[in-house]
C-alpha cells in the first residue's frame, strides 16, 4: 500500500438491526484538510469490493484506488447479493438473497434494498474525520451504475456522480430481474422511466457513460428529456453523456472522462 501511497482498511458497520455490512475504505497516506469523499460500487464480479479498491479484478474498474491515489477518500462497500461469502453471481443466488430479505421486508425490492445500504454507507462516508461532508460523490459500472443513479437521485448528499453502462432505460438492461425493481413493478409503471429520476437529480454534476451496449446513443433522450429541469437553475447543466462505443467496458478514455469529472465538480 505505500506503493498505491493510500492507506486501505477493512471496515464493518450495522445496516439493519441485525445486519451488517463490509466495505473497504481508501485514503491518502498525505492528507492536507479534509477530503472530498467518493462512494464506489462494485460490478457483477466474484471480487465485490475488491475490484473498486483495486486489490482483485480489471484494475479500469479500481475507482476507489485510483480516487484515494488522486487526494479522495473512497468507500468501496460489498453489494447485499454477496452478503453470506458466495463469490460467483447465479440469478438463484440473487433470488434467495432477494427472499431472505422479504422474509425481513415483505415487498422489498431488491434495488430499495441497495438504495438503503447505499444510503448508510454515505452516512459511514461522511463521518470519517478527514472527509468533507459537503463534498461528496458516487461512482460505479454495471450493478454499481444503478446504484449512483437511485442514490444520486433519493440523496442529496451526493454532489457528484458517475453513472456506466448501467442501462438508464428500463428497457434497456435487466432492470425487471428480482434483484433489482422486480417484473410486476416495471409493469405496473410501466409509463414511468428513468429520466425522473434524472431530474431529481439536477443541478447537480451527472455523467453517464456508455459504450452502446446498456448505454450509448439509444440513452441521449435521457438525458435531453431532463436538460429542461437543469435549465431551471442559474448555470449551465452539469449532465452529459459521453459514449466511447467500446462496448460493456471502462477503455483508457472513459477512465480519464471520470476522474476529471470529479476534479471539475467536487
Amino acid at each position: 500500500m505505500e506503493q498505491e501511497q493510500v492507506v486501505r482498511s477493512r471496515v464493518r458497520y450495522r445496516i439493519e438491526p441485525d445486519c451488517w455490512a463490509e466495505a473497504y475504505v481508501l485514503k491518502p497516506i498525505y492528507q492536507r484538510g479534509r477530503l472530498p469523499g467518493v462512494i464506489a460500487f462494485h460490478s457483477t464480479v466474484p471480487e465485490t469490493m475488491r475490484q473498486p479498491a483495486g486489490i482483485e479484478g480489471e484494475p479500469e474498474k479500481a475507482f476507489g484506488l485510483r480516487l484515494a491515489q488522486q487526494g479522495y477518500v473512497a468507500l468501496c462497500p460489498r453489494c447485499f447479493l454477496w452478503d453470506d461469502g458466495h463469490r460467483h453471481f447465479f440469478s438463484w443466488h440473487a433470488r434467495r438473497q432477494v427472499r431472505k430479505l422479504q422474509r425481513r421486508h415483505p415487498g422489498a425490492r431488491g434495488m430499495a434494498k441497495m438504495l438503503h445500504d447505499a444510503r448508510v454507507g454515505l452516512d459511514v462516508l461522511a463521518s470519517l474525520p478527514e472527509v468533507d461532508e459537503a463534498r461528496l460523490g458516487a461512482v460505479g459500472h454495471s450493478l454499481g451504475a444503478k446504484q449512483v443513479l437511485y442514490l444520486t437521485a433519493f440523496d442529496e448528499r451526493v454532489r457528484v456522480a458517475v453513472s456506466s453502462e448501467g442501462g438508464i432505460g428500463r428497457s434497456f438492461s435487466n432492470w425487471s430481474a428480482p434483484w433489482y425493481l422486480g417484473k410486476d413493478r416495471c409493469v405496473e409503471d410501466a409509463e414511468r422511466d428513468h429520466h425522473e429520476l434524472l431530474a431529481l437529480i439536477a443541478p447537480r454534476a451527472f455523467l453517464l457513460i456508455g459504450g452502446d451496449s446498456a448505454d450509448g446513443e439509444h440513452s441521449r433522450p435521457f438525458i435531453d428529456a431532463t436538460l429542461p429541469v437543469y435549465r431551471l437553475y442559474d448555470q449551465p447543466p452539469r449532465i452529459e453523456l459521453f459514449n466511447h462505443q467500446k462496448g460493456h467496458t471502462v477503455p483508457p478514455e472513459a477512465e480519464r472522462r471520470i476522474y476529471d469529472w470529479f476534479d471539475a465538480y467536487l
